[in-house]
């Protein structure tokens, strides 16, 4: 188990909004951040994994483009030295978590590992799933046919922090607590 110190690093450091979403969503809900890692790759996204209270959670921020509504992230592992591939049914993964931001808007979508399966993102026997994934907060306007589709699905999934850091208690504990 890593030392608090170490997780007062990470979080500051490498992702200053997992302190941010630990003091407004984890720690009111009761759950307990532990066994933090930092991944070397994909530092860019503030990748990391961790556990609340026991459920397996990989963590990304995901980046606004200049050119496309949305956010972008990237989600995939490396076996050892091989090429990159996508999380699959197989891998000992709860949720999926996204922190997203614009200006003065956070947020965080909490995938369930089922959702991800049934749209396609993780890989099943039959089928590939994919290596990054764009994602739609509520304060995106997409305009395209199939990103109005990926935000429709995607905002059932979606936590807004509110002014000051506050947010919807009885929202986030739906979506933490349903595996």
């Amino acid at each position: 188990m890593k030392s608090p110190s170490h997780y007062l690093y990470f979080n500051q450091m490498l992702n200053p909004s997992l302190q941010i979403i630990t003091d407004n969503f984890y720690k009111p809900l009761g759950l307990e951040l532990t066994n933090l890692e930092g991944e070397r790759e994909s530092q860019d996204y503030g990748a990391c994994t961790f556990e609340l209270n026991g459920l397996q959670i990989v963590s990304r921020n995901a980046k606004v483009t200049p050119t496309k509504i949305g956010q972008f992230v990237t989600l995939w592992k490396r076996l050892n030295n091989g090429p990159i591939q996508p999380f699959d049914a197989l891998d000992q993964i709860d949720f999926v978590v996204v922190n997203v931001s614009a200006e003065n808007q956070l947020g965080q979508f909490v995938f369930p590992k089922k959702v991800l399966l049934e749209k396609g993102v993780f890989s099943t026997a039959s089928k590939e799933g994919k290596r990054a994934l764009r994602v739609y907060p509520l304060w995106d306007k997409p305009t395209s046919k199939q990103a109005l589709k990926t935000q429709q699905w995607q905002l059932d999934y979606f936590l807004a922090i509110g002014e000051n850091g506050k947010t919807d208690v009885e929202r986030a504990k739906a979506l933490y607590l349903k595996v």
